[in-house]
């Protein structure tokens, strides 16, 4: 009877006779709770239980599905409910103060929480467009005729060709790209290689709630940053991680920027745990709406504040090595990042450019609670990626953080098990940096090579033979001093071509080279290995 009574008076309150509003609503409970934890392949893939095995993360009632009793007793009270969270246990509804009152009242619900942050005293500052330093120039394929091709520079700055001559290229990791659009990748021959070795798994469209991610009308900016990843174009580009799995989500409308937005990424973030997914990387943030009752101020950006930077938050704490652009505000008035790039499990990435100088357009920290934002940097001007059939140049810490994103499924591959906080900070403690920072590229440029290194050296899990070759700088023959057994010894230049091949050797002759930087690639009877050396 009191349900009837409640239904009719929010049933007779028109929704034009006053302003709704963007709230949350939150569950107190999960009452079936007791089958998932009896059942949990009922909710969530085998690989993702694998992943909470492996780190050691136990299942909580955060897994569990959301009670579908309570999403339909509030559309039975008229409401629309198309986003709801199982992390955060709730529904989003549009509602007005009295109607917020009546939710309030349910015996099932905890809390509302509305979605406007400055409905009193809203901050004057432009509105950033996250695509304006986003910009794409195609290039000239024919300048472009050797492996790596324009994309070395960025691969080299962060010193990820070793892991990948060590043969770690992302394989057996699985990535979700939450994005605004993937127009193409289904059809593109930058993306054939994904296609013909099946490691495009899967997507969805959060926004449309449909499956047409590849539409051609969309934005292409995820695109272009799944290209910067696992993109492959013969003789003229590789991406930082060729080998990764993915699967593609769109979350954003680049058309608007609305707060229902933050849920769309949730849900997609949601979708990827249930996935067992490894990692997730978002070119995106939010710090200003189309309303601007919803804009953020600088204080709102402790890393807790946004619903967006909760579930990124979760997403960490499941396991999930989770990064975001810093964003492109840095030569704007208001100049900060942007959440959820502001929480601290998150791994914020900005952007510098060739010299490794800051971008001016990369954003600055530190998040409002005074926590070093970024956590680091890579290339983000005039950076190259793949879109359709083309290599392009693109512009902001939308094609930084895919750099990041792409070398840190290498480590996933090399060092699976590791805590991904020790990970995260591993990451900070070899950026170039460190143990300094600036407000605007973090700890410094990551350094894969750095990373990887000093984990070999100090884990009790992995233990490296005595190795290492001479002399170095090198003039005429370089000598390799090991126990093991040599099958194979192979030479790389700095573009990623493979110079020359010898077998059962342990010296092999350099003064043919022009001088620079090589990579030799060792391979012995048990392991790989691979060194770096300068031709004078």
């Amino acid at each position: 009877m009191k349900k009837t009574i409640l239904f009719c008076l929010l049933a007779g309150y028109s929704l034009n006779s006053a302003q709704t509003s963007l709230v949350f609503v939150f569950f107190k409970d999960k009452p079936n709770k007791a089958a998932f934890y009896a059942n949990p392949l009922s909710e969530l893939s085998q690989k993702s239980l694998n992943r909470r095995t492996t780190l050691g993360i136990a299942l909580n009632d955060q897994d569990a599905p959301i009670e579908q009793s309570y999403i339909n007793t509030i559309q039975s009270m008229g409401f629309a409910v198309t986003d709801y969270s199982k992390w955060l246990n709730g529904v989003a509804v549009n509602a007005t103060p009295a109607q917020i009152s009546i939710l309030q009242a349910q015996t099932y619900v905890q809390s509302v929480e509305s979605f406007a942050k400055n409905s009193a005293g809203v901050p004057k500052y432009k509105n950033v467009n996250k695509w304006e330093n986003h910009s794409i120039v195609p290039t000239n394929k024919t300048l472009t005729t050797f492996d790596y091709g324009s994309g070395s520079q960025q691969i080299d700055q962060v010193n990820l060709r070793p892991l990948h001559l060590a043969g770690y290229t992302g394989t057996g990791v699985t990535i979700a790209v939450i994005d605004a659009g993937f127009p193409y990748v289904n059809t593109g021959s930058a993306f054939s290689r994904l296609w013909i070795n099946g490691h495009i798994k899967g997507g969805y469209d959060f926004v449309t709630k449909g499956t047409d991610i590849y539409n051609t009308s969309i934005s292409n900016h995820g695109s272009v940053v799944l290209g910067a990843i696992g993109g492959y174009s013969q003789a003229s580009f590789v991406g930082a991680a060729p080998d990764a799995d993915f699967y593609l989500y769109r979350s954003e409308n680049a058309a608007v920027e609305i707060p229902e937005e933050e849920l769309y990424w949730i849900e997609a973030a949601e979708e990827a745990d249930r996935k067992g997914v490894d990692l997730i990387t978002t070119s995106l943030g939010y710090s200003t709406f189309d309303d601007p009752k919803y804009n953020y101020s600088y204080a709102n950006l402790n890393g807790t504040t946004s619903f967006i930077a909760r579930g990124a938050e979760i997403a960490a704490d499941k396991g999930i090595f989770t990064l975001f652009a810093a964003g492109n505000s840095g030569a704007q008035p208001w100049h900060y990042i942007l959440t959820p790039a502001d929480n601290a499990k998150v791994f914020s990435v900005g952007a510098v450019n060739s010299t490794g100088t800051s971008s001016d357009f990369s954003s600055y920290g530190p998040n409002a609670s005074g926590v070093v934002k970024p956590d680091a940097s890579t290339r983000g001007s005039i950076t190259t990626s793949v879109d359709n059939n083309s290599t392009v140049l693109v512009n902001g810490t939308s094609i930084a953080t895919p750099i990041a994103a792409g070398g840190v499924p290498c480590l996933l591959q090399a060092f699976s098990g590791m805590n991904r906080e020790m990970m995260r900070n591993r990451l900070r403690q070899t950026a170039s940096l460190y143990p300094n920072h600036t407000d605007q590229m973090g700890y410094g440029i990551l350094n894969f090579e750095s990373f990887y290194n000093t984990v070999l050296n100090t884990s009790e899990l992995v233990k490296h033979e005595k190795l290492s070759i001479f002399p170095n700088p090198v003039k005429n023959i370089v000598n390799i001093a090991t126990e093991a057994e040599i099958l194979s010894l192979e030479i790389y230049d700095h573009l990623g071509r493979l110079i020359t091949k010898i077998n059962h050797q342990k010296s092999v002759k350099a003064d043919g080279f022009a001088k620079g930087v090589y990579y030799l690639k060792i391979h012995t009877k048990d392991k790989i290995y691979y060194e770096k050396f300068i031709k004078e």
